[in-house]
Parts: structure tokens; C-alpha cells; sequence
């Protein structure tokens, strides 16, 4: 059994968003050049895109055909309400063509995790986490997370979707809002200062799904003992009650110092750690994309995440070089573990407390109907 994957393709890099929207699809490319140079790779493969079929078991027909419509240059008054041809989801030649093989990336890592031939994926060309059914969002035509949760949980899996964008799984949020097969935890900046303005603590899920969602909204400038700190109260005591099957993690790196996005005041470092405590859950892990607009260091965090979970470097080498993210800095001398953050811009203790606020109330809300103590 191969121990980890890497899903990519020359042929995805030959899409792009639009010169003025912040997402380069070509992170995914410069992730994979970085862990070919460092001799990183163990297992690539290159994927198919996704069928028709396979995305009507979320999204429906009428958008699909208005999303290939879009891509071929057609217009259509009807784009606007289906979220297509705004500033985040702009139309682009080939745009369908793009978001299928993305998805099919994701598709094919839990196609390889069933078929017990790996126990790591990583797909960073996906984690299109805002798309609706019927709706373009936030830079996602597609919603491949959606589909290989749905995939995973159609063949009996318990699966733990753990999201670590910055931004809010909204959509993902919706689809699995009323099962318990599926548990969504995010970790994202508070909605109350970025977009999509959802996931806050009182989202719990409804009727059978209630208590299988939870969100952890992060105050502007969360550093990385906090974000740790957070995570080690949270999500220990709900992978043990839960007992997944399989994680579908998310690992998008707008939370990192500098994005120009988001917020938050993290470096590499933390998803690192973060993927080696996941590692010792002992279940498979299908990773993908997501969020992160600084181009290099998006790339360069994800290179490190696919190491650790991989095992496929000494951790010596991981921290070579100075790292790239100090003091909203992003320049870097090499190796791929960022230097550690001095500041945190000297809000601490409101960070602290806020956050603190917050794992209570999921310990109130969530964790008695899952019968965990505290």
C-alpha cells in the first residue's frame, strides 16, 4: 500500500482564473515543483475529470448545463442568479472543463482510500468549499469536498470533515446539516468580519444531524498557540466520540500571516503540527486545497502539510532555511517550515478570551449530546 498520494496534472495548470481575481490554480503546480525539488514525492497520480453523473449527486442539472453554457462563452441573463459571472466567480474559457477535473482530483483520492490502496491523498487542486447545488460561490463552481464526503459516506464510511480555510465551509455546512454520517468541524475567521458570514458557535446541526456540526470562529489576529490551543480542546474529545472512518481535511492557507484576504496571524507551522496530531488518529486522510492568495506561500505550506503526512522527510529539513512568514514578511531563504511568529499584535488576551468563549460554547452545546466531559 502506497502511504501517500499526490493528485495532479499538467493539464489543470492549463486553466486560469481571470488576471484580476487573487486565486492562481497554479498553487497546485508550484506545491508539486517544490516537493520534486526537494525529493518530497513518493506517489503521483494524474487525474480524470469528474462525469456528469457523478456531480448531479450534488449539484443539479439546470446548473451544470448553465455552468458549461458559461464556459463556452454563451451568455446568459440567468448567470447572475446562479452566482456566475460576479468578481469571485468570474467566467473564464474552459471554466467547467477546470472545476471537473478539480473535482475529479478530489474523487479520485477517495476512490483510492476505499480501494484500501493508500492512506494519505492530497488533491491541492480542490476544497471548492462554498458552491452550492445550484450556485457559484466564493471562487467554487464545483464542490468537490461535498462529493467525496458523500462519496466516502455511500459506502458506509463515518466521515470527519475537518476544514481549516479561513473562510466558512457554508456550503459544505448545508449538505451534511441534517445527517450524522458526516461531521463538519471548521476552523475559520469569525463571520462577523470575513465572508460568507456564517459558522458561528449556535450552527450545531438539525434533527439527526444535530451536534455532527460544529464551528469555531477565530477573532481577527489568531496566532498559532492559540489556533493550537483551540484545536487540541476541540477536536481530541469529538474524533474519539465520533470514531471516523476517514478524514476529509481541508487545508486552506488564507489563515496564514500576510494573506490578503483573511485575517489571522498563523504560519505554516501550525497546519504542520496540526497534520502530525491527525497522523496519530491513525485513519485515512483524503487532504485537499483551498483558500490561500499569497501564491508562494500558499504553495510552499502545502508542501510541508504533504511531507508531514506523508513522512516523507526528516524534520531537519522541513526547517531549513528562515522560513517565510515573520512579521507579515513573506520573504524566504529556503526550506519549508515558516519562522515563528514574535507578535501577535499585542492583542493576546482579547484573542485568548474570545477564543476561550467559544470552546465553551460548543463544550455546552455540542459535546453533552455526543455524552463527552470536560
Amino acid at each position: 500500500m502506497a502511504r501517500a498520494i499526490f493528485i495532479h496534472s499538467k493539464e489543470l495548470e492549463l486553466y486560469s482564473y481571470p488576471q484580476e481575481s487573487p486565486l492562481r490554480i497554479q498553487r497546485a503546480g508550484r506545491c508539486r515543483e517544490i516537493l520534486d525539488s526537494m525529493n518530497l514525492l513518493q506517489d503521483q497520480l494524474a487525474p480524470q475529470p469528474a462525469t456528469r453523473d457523478e456531480l448531479l449527486k450534488f449539484h443539479t442539472g439546470e446548473y451544470l448545463d448553465m455552468l458549461k453554457q458559461a464556459s463556452d462563452g454563451v451568455f446568459d441573463q440567468a448567470f447572475i442568479y446562479m452566482g456566475l459571472g460576479t468578481p469571485d466567480c468570474p467566467l473564464f474559457a474552459g471554466m467547467y472543463d477546470c472545476a471537473a477535473l478539480a473535482c475529479g482530483a478530489s474523487l479520485l483520492g477517495a476512490n483510492k482510500i476505499l480501494a484500501g490502496e493508500t492512506q494519505v491523498a492530497f488533491s491541492p487542486s480542490g476544497g471548492f468549499h462554498h458552491a452550492g447545488p445550484g450556485l457559484a460561490a466564493g471562487f467554487s463552481y464545483i464542490n468537490d469536498v461535498v462529493l467525496a464526503c458523500m462519496l466516502l459516506a455511500e459506502a458506509g464510511k463515518k466521515v470527519l470533515f475537518l476544514d481549516l480555510d479561513a473562510h466558512h465551509c457554508d456550503a459544505v455546512q448545508d449538505a451534511f446539516y441534517r445527517r450524522s454520517d458526516v461531521m463538519v468541524v471548521s476552523f475559520h475567521e469569525s463571520g462577523a468580519t470575513l465572508y460568507p458570514g456564517t459558522g458561528f458557535e449556535h450552527e450545531i446541526g438539525a434533527g439527526e444531524g444535530e451536534g455532527y456540526n460544529v464551528n469555531l470562529p477565530l477573532p481577527v489576529g489568531t496566532y498559532d498557540d492559540a489556533y493550537q490551543g483551540a484545536f487540541m480542546q476541540v477536536i481530541p474529545p469529538l474524533a474519539g466520540a465520533f470514531d471516523p472512518d476517514v478524514i476529509v481535511l481541508e487545508l486552506g492557507m488564507d489563515g496564514l500571516a500576510g494573506d490578503p484576504l483573511a485575517h489571522l496571524n498563523l504560519t505554516n507551522n501550525v497546519y504542520a503540527d496540526i497534520a502530525a496530531l491527525l497522523l496519530k488518529l491513525d485513519k485515512p486522510i483524503l487532504a485537499t486545497g483551498g483558500g490561500g492568495y499569497h501564491q508562494e506561500n500558499t504553495a510552499r505550506a502545502w508542501a510541508l502539510c504533504f511531507s508531514v503526512l506523508s513522512g516523507a522527510a526528516p524534520e531537519e529539513d522541513l526547517y531549513a532555511g528562515l522560513g517565510g512568514v515573520m512579521l507579515q514578511s513573506t520573504e524566504w531563504a529556503g526550506g519549508l517550515r515558516d519562522r515563528v511568529l514574535l507578535s501577535h499584535g499585542g492583542q493576546r488576551q482579547a484573542i485568548d478570551e474570545a477564543i476561550e468563549k467559544s470552546i465553551e460554547r460548543i463544550r455546552e452545546t455540542v459535546f453533552p449530546l455526543h455524552s463527552i466531559s470536560w
